[in-house]
């Protein structure tokens, strides 16, 4: 099977240069505050690399001035002293370790702080244009990468700076022995030179199978529902099975790879000793030479490839680290399409007048969703929205919202006589409310679904919430009641009673501009007639927008607006309407029979 073939990449799994300079740049500042610890960090790793390069000088002293001149007293003083270095070394190497953990996890730390405040800011056309998973993988995948880079960085210090300690030792002990030691290394190049590059397009196979895997598998676990109702668990199965497949070869292939590159390096460190020892006893011979430096040159020739196997290891992690790095920011330097005029004053508290003046909006900058579109909407009125699907009214409710903007050359939408594009969105945003079709209900109790915006709200308002929605007795027969926990999205919920909660969570707030996007459309008849008695009360002195499909629920509203290709085919109460014969007349006349069952 091949792999490569079957295992689709795309640019989570792509790696980049092994240093980005803009990149470093833009992640100094994630230091801030540590300063002492980075210093602490590299004194640590400075200290480190000299103690572990001291150790083999210090047997060649032993073995020349004390062993061979049996001076059992220096041997003693010099043993205590090795003992000594090894335990500094040791400490400096926690020292470095704790250093570095600590750096990475302030930098994860602020790293994600950031991007979920961002993520936070972005207006909506960013998220229909990009995968969830992908934003998910931003912040945890290549945040994660980030935090590894600092201690890897640490690390190839300490690495980079071993190598330098021991060719320096080296050289001093026998520069001609140390020179022929290292004719080995152009082998090491050229082993390196061919590892690398197919030990990186191993990884990142490896990498996109794994990712392949997690996908379906979090599809389907998401989908059970769908998946059992259509039975599709053996066919399921067959394919999870083959992925997993991909996965394993992919996975084994990278493991060679990675255990490819030991044996080689293996290979040439014993012929680096296997020279320092032959022409290092023909030194001895002549004299050039003590036999406990051939001794500290074996030691120091098999610490000289550790760093260098270290170091070539981290390569590939630190592309992957600058190319996450890469994705980060370009995440952080996205523009919101929404934003707030310089220096936007406060809507102040709103009336609730609504007026559309010759709106045109278009998603991908070419079809026109809706088409200089004019309409007014008194404070206080209950105004109905209905057409065909595709004509125009979500995205009527989305603009008022202001989860997108209209351009400045494209009409105007006003409250109480102010753009919207002229006052803070928070300002207005704050004093309207929205229910949707599907309720999302997160993580956690039903107080906190209810107060989810208004905390401050006091106990007895969001009880008189409830109760006028009519979800409090249900909620009363609950576990816990209010301080029930509910699951991920409402799941030990019924669909009426999510619905329920989020009538109660909009209108806690007591919003002067009432959104209610289909949102009686997938609830039974009982819990229908529950809400449409609240709404009834409920909508007494807000301005409220109903969109609905099932048109006997907007017989009573003030407005009913018929929209038809992003234009306004109609407006009037529902007896004019119904008087005209035109398409709410066919609209109401075909709802009528669906709910009939013809």
């Amino acid at each position: 099977m091949n792999t490569e073939n079957q295992i689709k990449i795309d640019d989570d799994q792509l790696f980049g240069k092994v240093y980005k300079p803009n990149v470093v740049k833009r992640l100094i500042p994630y230091l801030k505050g540590k300063t002492r610890l980075v210093i602490l960090a590299l004194a640590a790793t400075t200290l480190w690399s000299i103690s572990i390069t001291a150790m083999p000088f210090m047997i060649k002293i032993a073995i020349d001035e004390y062993i061979v001149k049996s001076d059992w007293n220096g041997l003693v003083v010099l043993s205590i002293g090795f003992v000594l270095v090894m335990l500094f070394s040791s400490l400096c190497s926690l020292v470095m370790e704790i250093s570095c953990i600590k750096i990475g996890q302030h930098v994860l730390y602020r790293l994600k702080k950031d991007m979920f405040g961002k993520i936070q800011q972005l207006s909506l056309g960013f998220f229909d244009k990009t995968e969830t998973g992908r934003v998910i993988s931003r912040v945890q995948g290549d945040v994660y990468q980030i935090g590894e880079f600092f201690s890897m960085m640490v690390t190839g210090l300490a690495d980079f700076a071993v190598l330098g300690w021991i060719i320096a030792a080296i050289l001093i002990l026998n520069w001609k022995l140390g020179l022929i030691s290292m004719i080995v290394i152009p082998c090491l190049v050229g082993v390196m030179w061919y590892w690398q590059p197919r030990a990186k397009i191993g990884f990142v196979f490896s990498r996109a199978a794994i990712s392949s895997v997690n996908s379906y598998l979090n599809q389907n676990i998401s989908g059970m529902r769908v998946v059992q109702a259509m039975n599709r668990q053996r066919y399921n199965a067959g394919q999870f099975d083959s992925l997993n497949q991909d996965n394993k070869i992919a996975s084994l292939s990278a493991s060679k790879l990675s255990s490819g590159l030991i044996p080689p390096v293996d290979f040439l460190t014993g012929v680096s000793i296997a020279l320092a020892l032959f022409f290092g006893a023909l030194f001895v011979k002549g004299n050039s030479m003590e036999i406990g430096s051939i001794v500290a040159f074996v030691l120091y020739i098999q610490r000289f490839f550790d760093p260098i196997r270290s170091v070539t290891m981290q390569y590939t992690q630190l592309q992957r680290s600058m190319t996450s790095g890469e994705r980060i920011f370009e995440l952080m330097d996205q523009d919101s399409e929404v934003i707030d005029a310089q220096n936007a004053p406060d809507i102040g508290v709103i009336k609730g007048e609504v007026e559309y003046r010759n709106v045109s909006f278009s998603y991908d900058g070419e079809t026109e969703v809706i088409k200089k579109l004019n309409l007014h909407m008194p404070s206080g009125t209950t105004n109905a929205i209905v057409g065909p699907t595709g004509a125009g009214k979500t995205t009527l409710v989305s603009l008022l919202s202001r989860f997108y903007d209209i351009q400045r050359d494209s009409g105007e939408i006003l409250i109480d006589g102010k753009d919207i594009r002229d006052v803070s969105r928070s300002s207005m945003i704050n004093q309207m409310a929205s229910v949707l079709q599907e309720p999302y209900i997160f993580t956690g109790t039903v107080r906190e679904n209810i107060k989810y915006k208004h905390e401050e709200v006091a106990e007895e308002e969001m009880i008189s919430a409830s109760k006028a929605v009519g979800c409090h007795d249900l909620i009363m027969k609950l576990p816990a009641t209010y301080n029930t926990m509910l699951d991920e999205r409402g799941s030990n919920l019924s669909l009426g009673e999510r619905q329920l909660i989020s009538f109660a969570r909009a209108l806690v707030a007591d919003p002067k501009i009432l959104i209610l996007d289909e949102a009686t459309a997938n609830i039974d008849s009982h819990t229908e007639q529950m809400i449409q008695k609240a709404l009834s009360k409920l909508l007494v002195g807000r301005t409220s927008i109903i969109i609905a499909h099932r048109l006997s629920t907007i017989r009573d509203a003030d407005k009913i607006i018929v929209l038809k290709d992003g234009e306004v085919a109609e407006e009037g109460s529902h007896q004019e309407l119904l008087d005209k014969n035109g398409l709410y007349k066919l609209l109401h006349d075909n709802n009528l029979a669906s709910l009939a069952g013809v």
